[in-house]
């Protein structure tokens, strides 16, 4: 198995102005890890869809993955209450 690039796409970016830097950090290092491993444990389909979640404490990192390209999309992150809505 390859390495997986992982893109963000741009409203990523205000997702994580809202997160305190500490969970930040270790947030980022989480994403930085699904390039080894995208389906790594803890990770969960979500229904109806192909996306990937995984959980950090309180916040939750969606994402999807192209296989075939070796490519992780970084779609949203955020506090769990307000992540699926």
């Amino acid at each position: 198995m390859g390495v997986y690039r992982i893109f963000f796409k741009k409203s990523v970016w205000k997702d994580f102005k809202s997160i305190p830097d500490k969970d930040l950090t270790k947030i980022l290092i989480c994403i930085e890890s699904l390039g080894e491993n995208p389906r790594q444990p803890g990770c969960k389909k979500l229904s109806k869809q192909e996306k990937y979640r995984l959980r950090y404490g309180q916040y939750r990192i969606i994402y999807s993955i192209q296989d075939k390209e070796f490519s992780i999309w970084r779609v949203k992150v955020g506090h769990r209450k307000n992540i699926y809505s």
